[in-house]
């Protein structure tokens, strides 16, 4: 289980996740995480991982396929409650070497509340077309 880190804020969960992502710090990013297994991850053309263990073991193969990545974050929006907070935004990710490939990604990001500060309690994404980013959607579903 993670670290027993405060986080004081959602903003300061959503940075040390995206810092862990772009070190590739497998404790770095479950320290993010609620101690539960309700949490639910979904990378872009992925299943859903639901519980910590799941989440966990993605996040090792992703960091294990020795790619580093570099991340920028825009349009960001947020819904802020008493006990949780959604961030919806787009991830700009591109990994470095083999070309620097690129690809937008739109994530929205779910932080809650509880007695070790704030913590994931879910990370979903999925790919964008890069022609549509800053555009409005044409497809309602």
């Amino acid at each position: 289980m993670p670290g027993q880190k405060i986080f004081a804020s959602p903003q300061d969960v959503e940075a040390a996740f995206y810092e862990a992502l772009e070190r590739a710090d497998i404790d770095a990013m479950m320290a993010v995480w609620a101690e539960d297994e309700d949490v639910v991850c979904v990378h872009p053309g992925g299943p859903r991982l639901v519980g910590y263990t799941m989440v966990r073991e993605a996040w090792q193969r992703i960091f294990g396929n020795g790619r580093k990545l570099q991340v920028r974050l825009s349009q960001q929006k947020t819904v802020t409650t008493p006990f949780a907070v959604v961030s919806t935004l787009l991830e700009h990710i591109t990994s470095l070497g083999d070309g620097n490939l690129s690809a937008p990604v739109a994530a929205t990001n779910i932080y809650v509340r509880g007695p070790l500060g704030w913590r994931m309690v879910a990370h979903h994404a999925s790919p964008v077309p890069p022609d549509s980013v800053g555009e409005a959607p044409r497809i309602l579903h």
